[in-house]
């Protein structure tokens, strides 16, 4: 892959975000009622969730426009005498455990060879406090998970690790338990979870750090998805990494637990506006528009900001990669149990590249502005890893060819085409 490197000034807009397409699809499901679900992200992930419900006997229908659903409340889901596959989805397979707890039937969620690699026992074990019968076969922590549902009752849970994905499936049985479910967050993971709950009518409330809910139907509301900021960030530190750029990107989320990449960028030094800024459904968008510079610093990130852009580390290590001086990024532990180790990853194929990189017990240290050179790399089939090279093609206008480069349709379709418009 080589383009010559030119200022760009460019309107995009982005998909709708995967974290809420999924969210948006489960709650819809247990709902009562007719829900419409508008820019509705089609990435392999999200399409993993619908078949998943799909197969529990819930009513979808999809068209261009829209995503219909037809919930018939919490107890609804039909027994599926099948695995239901969540393919590459670490949210499929955690929320969806969350619900099938308070289901008095077995269930079997499995996913490929990259999802039975990411541990499992961080819902299992509050799923089996709350009187689940959870299990993994394999080595009781990785998938296939094995449910048998129960009647659930409330527990008072601190959280062991900063994941919206284990908070949200401890929210999920939360609405099947005896009584009033309290979780204690250490550090504000993303709230998606909770803010589409409360749309719903849900009987959930959180503040500092303590999200509280219990039973309560949930009432279909129809429901506009905002662009997803991860997938607007490799845009973003495209037009960051060009002098004189401009690029203007549509309707973006952005969620206050998601905005630690605009943080980052702030403290690189590049200019970030953001305009016509409103809520929707409970969720904060607006248009973000990004000037590129040729003054970038160097940046230490760790502690709280992280859970806010832990999905955007790779792209951060792109930046971070043409800026002269070292960059530090700690805390980040949470990468290895992705889609591949992404602090392995991430180092291994950038030293490929002449980037001066180093891992460390729990982060990634880069000297930046060495000459990057072109090679051949790998994606891991790990669709940001994928994207992150991509972006670093371009702005280091090297030959740099990445294997498995198809495999960003996990979370973002048509992120070549956009790209494509980009340079239009």
């Amino acid at each position: 892959m080589n383009r010559r490197l030119k200022r760009i000034k460019s309107e995009i807009e982005i998909l709708g975000d995967k974290s809420i397409s999924h969210r948006a699809l489960m709650i819809a499901s247990i709902s009562k009622g007719i829900t419409k679900i508008s820019n509705f992200l089609f990435s392999h992930d999200s399409i993993s969730t619908l078949n998943c419900l799909k197969n529990l006997g819930v009513k979808i229908e999809v068209n261009k426009e829209n995503v219909l659903v037809y919930g018939n409340g919490l107890y609804s889901f039909k027994f599926y005498d099948g695995v239901l596959d969540a393919r590459n989805s670490g949210t499929t397979m955690r929320l969806l455990s969350g619900i099938l707890s308070g289901y008095k039937f077995k269930s079997i969620i499995d996913g490929d060879i990259s999802l039975r690699k990411r541990p499992m026992d961080r819902i299992i074990k509050p799923l089996s406090l709350m009187g689940a019968n959870i299990f993994a076969k394999n080595s009781e922590r990785f998938a296939p998970i094995y449910i048998e549902g129960n009647d659930l009752k409330s527990i008072c849970y601190k959280m062991e690790v900063d994941s919206a994905q284990v908070k949200s499936s401890i929210l999920f049985a939360g609405l099947y338990a005896d009584s009033v479910t309290k979780i204690f967050e250490n550090i504000k993971t993303r709230d998606h979870t909770e803010r589409m709950l409360k749309y719903f009518g849900s009987n959930i409330s959180f503040e500092d750090g303590v999200i509280c809910i219990e039973k309560g139907e949930l009432i279909a509301s129809d429901i506009f998805i905002p662009g997803d900021i991860s997938s607007a960030s490799f845009f973003m530190v495209l037009a960051a990494g060009i002098d004189g750029s401009e690029v203007l990107i549509k309707n973006v989320g952005i969620n206050e637990t998601r905005t630690g990449i605009i943080d980052v960028l702030k403290c690189m030094g590049v200019n970030v506006e953001l305009l016509n800024v409103r809520e929707n459904c409970y969720e904060k968008m607006c248009d973000i528009k990004v000037y590129g510079t040729s003054r970038l610093r160097p940046i230490s990130i760790s502690g709280d900001i992280i859970p806010r852009l832990i999905d955007e580390i790779p792209i951060i290590c792109v930046l971070c990669s043409l800026v002269n001086g070292e960059s530090s990024i700690e805390d980040v532990e949470e990468l290895r149990y992705k889609e591949s180790d992404r602090i392995t990853s991430i180092v291994k194929e950038f030293r490929k590249l002449n980037i001066d990189i180093c891992e460390t017990k729990n982060g990634i240290r880069i000297h930046g502005g060495r000459k990057i050179k072109g090679a051949k790399v790998n994606s891991y089939n790990d669709h940001r890893i994928a994207m992150s090279l991509t972006i670093l093609a371009y702005l280091s206008g090297e030959d740099i060819v990445i294997e498995n480069k198809d495999c960003v349709d996990i979370s973002f379709p048509m992120f070549y085409e956009k790209l494509n418009e980009i340079f239009k």
